[in-house]
């Protein structure tokens, strides 16, 4: 997800149901990408803080212990989500709000409308879908 989702210097990776961390601990790891995971739950917080430590990059890298439909995540310029499909399509409204963001996530396409994937690659036996979230019109 992290090399498809073409993260760039300066970029702000989200990682929603960040889990134990590990995707915004290799974004940060072997990328250089400031990055911030959310997840519900505190003992998943509590393991991505340890990785995060473990891996030398608790200067890039935080983790929140928020509901993800609550959750601020306007800063971000990648998202990333392994989370069902179902989830997915609750989220789309939202993702459509932030600016200028690439998401990545793992499970099957949801069309929000006219929104669809740009990148579909098939990976060890598993499907990868990159979106880019369309440029807000200036008012």
């Amino acid at each position: 997800m992290l090399r498809l989702a073409n993260r760039q210097e300066g970029d702000v990776l989200y990682d929603l149901g960040s889990g134990d961390g590990r995707i915004p601990v290799t974004a940060a790891k072997k990328f250089g990408v400031r990055a911030v995971g959310i997840d519900i739950d505190p003992e998943r917080i509590q393991e991505a803080n340890e990785n995060a430590k473990k891996n030398g990059v608790t200067s890039l890298v935080k983790f929140r212990n928020e509901d993800l439909f609550q959750a601020d995540f306007h800063e971000a310029t990648v998202v990333t989500l392994y989370l069902l499909p179902d989830l997915n399509v609750k989220l789309m409204p939202r993702l459509m709000e932030a600016a200028q963001a690439g998401v990545a996530h793992r499970f099957a396409p949801v069309r929000h409308g006219a929104w669809r994937p740009d990148k579909r690659v098939e990976l060890s036996g598993r499907t990868i879908y990159l979106w880019t979230v369309p440029a807000k019109k200036k008012q």
